[in-house]
């Protein structure tokens, strides 16, 4: 059966998620930065919008370069426990998805906005299903979450990874394996997933300017520059040759749920029902594969959109609503007794999730 691997990119993340909160900012260049704390504007740019990037912005970039290109453009500080929050529900609608085993190794989250998933069984190797599958996951996360993202599918993680950068944004981008050779040969060797700066450098240097000339290369020639492993690598990739499998990272992953609260409040009955209604849905999922958790962690967003979150890590793994909404209370009643201004949205997520061992402790209970 020919392998269908599915990857998904959400498109302009951070700046994405911001536009959605705040409808004002659409049709703007929004720049979201990583801010040092130093000055007003200093730091890095960690991600933006399409219409910053028509004025040459770029992640990476100071922001005060940024400033220069675009002085009109909105500049915000990143909220990544928001972000992750919002990270948490999408790579939820992904894991769907994919294949069903019992190891787990049919979903690979790679980034907080990026992730893999194996759809071998549920296509058949049919690339046309694959297709179908790839547009249902598009209008579900957009109808959800109101986002949208890119995908690529192709017969391994490689040519996905590549494919879903050819329709930016809002695409989706199949490459099956008769395709492989067209799609990679004119690419120039920086544009292969896996090659930096320092590897495009040295290739180029050998007259190796597209993948077409790394795939024709002499592999002795590239063991004796590259080393054996990388040499290997450099000739299978060029040739679209990828076996690594779709699998789960362990110890990074969580489980979350934010929601709006019905009117912006700082009253606790309120929210703790809100709270509630959150860490069941969040133990629901994790019941159904059967983890565990140790982090705790709360989210509020108030009414002028600023962010607080706190955590609590256990002393032993748990799994139990009583435990969560135990934690999380204490978490929300602190965050409630430091803050004026009346709360927008409420959050919960748990982490360092592993795998459940025997029968439950005296602690869960």
């Amino acid at each position: 059966m020919q392998r269908v691997v599915l990857h998904v990119d959400m498109d302009y993340f951070f700046a994405a998620i911001e536009e959605r909160e705040k409808p004002e900012l659409q049709g703007k260049a929004v720049v979201v930065c990583m801010l040092s704390g130093r000055s007003g504007l200093s730091g890095a740019v960690s991600t933006c919008n399409y219409v910053a990037r028509e004025s040459g912005i770029r992640a990476g970039m100071s922001c005060s370069k940024a400033k220069k290109l675009n002085p009109e453009a909105i500049f915000l500080p990143v909220r990544k426990d928001f972000y992750t929050s919002v990270s948490d529900r999408v790579m939820e609608i992904l894991r769907s998805y994919a294949d069903s085993r019992e190891t787990g190794d049919a979903f690979e989250q790679i980034s907080i906005d990026e992730a893999f998933l194996e759809i071998t069984e549920k296509t058949g190797g049919d690339f046309s299903l694959a297709f179908e599958i790839g547009i249902q996951i598009k209008n579900e996360i957009k109808n959800k979450e109101k986002l949208t993202c890119s995908v690529g599918i192709g017969p391994n993680k490689l040519i996905a990874k590549m494919a879903s950068s050819i329709q930016k944004p809002d695409g989706i981008t199949v490459i099956s394996s008769d395709k492989i050779e067209s799609f990679l040969s004119p690419l120039k060797v920086s544009k292969l997933w896996g090659i930096g700066n320092v590897t495009a450098r040295k290739l180029q240097e050998m007259g190796i300017v597209t993948v077409k000339d790394l795939a024709e290369h002499d592999v002795i020639d590239l063991i004796s520059t590259f080393g054996k492993t990388r040499g290997i690598w450099l000739k299978q990739a060029a040739a679209g040759i990828d076996d690594s499998p779709v699998k789960e990272r362990g110890g990074t992953e969580q489980i979350g749920r934010i929601a709006t609260l019905p009117e912006d409040t700082l009253d606790i009955n309120s929210i703790s029902q809100l709270l509630d209604r959150l860490a069941e849905d969040v133990i629901s999922k994790l019941d159904s594969r059967g983890l565990s958790f140790r982090t705790v962690t709360v989210t509020v967003i108030n009414s002028k959109f600023r962010m607080y979150t706190k955590s609590r890590t256990l002393n032993r793994p748990a799994y139990s609503k009583q435990v969560l909404l135990e934690v999380a209370r204490e978490i929300l009643g602190e965050l409630l007794s430091e803050s004026q201004t009346e709360f927008r949205r409420v959050g919960v997520r748990i982490g360092q999730l592993q795998k459940r061992m025997g029968q439950k402790s005296l602690f869960d209970y």
